[in-house]
């Protein structure tokens, strides 16, 4: 596990023993963030189910200003705050939040992230779960963009309330969808837009 561009490039991450974190692969990881190359510089980024916090780090290496990981795991929290020593990132530029990343999404009542990286645990299947929960947080805005990665057999829609899916690909048995606010959808208190 490797950081793929920008200024920690190639260096390594720790190693690890916990059998449900799955990292993203160099593969997706390396198509997410060409896809959003030039949205990347100056963003606040959100890495939610952090894991080993290889997302959120990789978009710090690009010219993200600052990561906000959200994980609920002791182990894994462990890990980030290894990965972040060894890559020696600066304590103005992340905050390392221990907390059930759904109780987050509902409590959350700060700025609009200006990127969210999501990664489920694989084995839970809980994609559709945390986007409807995303889907009513205050997390995004009209200029947020959202990754999600799901398993391919795993039921996710294509609009939640206001987010709407604009790229799908599948990758292996992983399927990276991205999704941001779209202006045209209605969204009333009388009837929220999701597929259940």
């Amino acid at each position: 596990m490797r950081i793929i561009s920008g200024r920690f490039k190639g260096q390594l991450l720790v190693n690890f023993q916990a059998k449900r974190i799955r990292p993203t692969t160099d593969r997706i990881k390396g198509s997410l963030f060409n896809k959003w190359m030039n949205e990347i510089d100056g963003a606040r980024v959100l890495d939610l189910f952090a894991g080993t916090g290889n997302l959120g780090l990789e978009a710090l290496s690009r010219g993200a200003v600052h990561c906000t990981f959200v994980e609920g795991h002791e182990i894994s929290v462990r890990i980030i705050r290894d990965n972040i020593q060894k890559l020696k990132v600066a304590s103005s530029e992340y905050r390392i939040v221990k907390q059930d990343v759904l109780d987050f999404l509902k409590r959350y009542h700060g700025d609009p992230f200006d990127l969210i990286l999501i990664d489920p645990p694989f084995t839970e299947k809980m994609a559709e779960e945390v986007m409807k929960a995303l889907s009513r947080s205050k997390a995004f805005g009209p200029q947020t963009l959202i990754a999600i990665e799901s398993g391919t057999k795993e039921p996710i829609a294509d609009q939640y309330r206001k987010l709407v899916c604009y790229d799908r690909r599948d990758f292996g048995d992983k399927t990276l969808s991205l999704f941001q606010e779209s202006q045209q959808v209605e969204d009333t208190s009388g009837g929220p837009i999701e597929t259940e």
